[in-house]
């Protein structure tokens, strides 16, 4: 089965990449695995605090991919598998496509500006070293012209 890879955050863009991800999935009888990543945080004096930091930061990205899950199964009929991992986000997607068969890691690009750094990783000097296609989706483009494009 062939299976997009979408890293989600609160991003538009990253919204823009599911909705893609979603689209191609259900057109070709594949599936999505939503990863969200919960970025490390800077080292605080007081462990308590900083263990009270890293949970909030755990439970807001694990409500965000439960809206997404659930956004998914309402719109395509499709069930999701959804991550939660903290650490570094380069890292941590390396080691996803490594740990699972991937047909596509779909990212979001800003609709302006500079890429944000999992674009500028993947589609730059790594690219010709992954296990599987990127596929940026610009986040300009209205749902519409996703629809029509996956």
């Amino acid at each position: 089965m062939r299976t997009y890879m979408v890293v989600l955050d609160e991003s538009p863009e990253a919204e823009t990449a599911l909705r893609f991800a979603a689209r191609r999935a259900a057109k070709t009888g594949g599936a999505v695995r939503i990863l969200a990543l919960v970025p490390p945080t800077e080292f605080v004096q007081w462990g308590s605090v900083q263990a009270t930091m890293e949970d909030e930061a755990r439970q807001r990205a694990e409500a965000l991919v439960v809206g997404a899950a659930g956004t998914l199964m309402e719109e395509a009929g499709l069930r999701p598998t959804t991550i939660v991992r903290q650490g570094d986000p380069v890292e941590i997607v390396l080691e996803m496509l490594q740990e699972h068969e991937t047909a596509a890691l779909v990212l979001g690009a800003a609709a302006s500006g500079p890429p944000g750094p999992l674009v500028a990783h993947f589609a730059g000097a790594d690219a010709g070293a992954l296990p599987c296609p990127v596929m940026v989706i610009p986040g300009g483009l209205d749902m519409e012209a996703i629809d029509r494009l996956s």
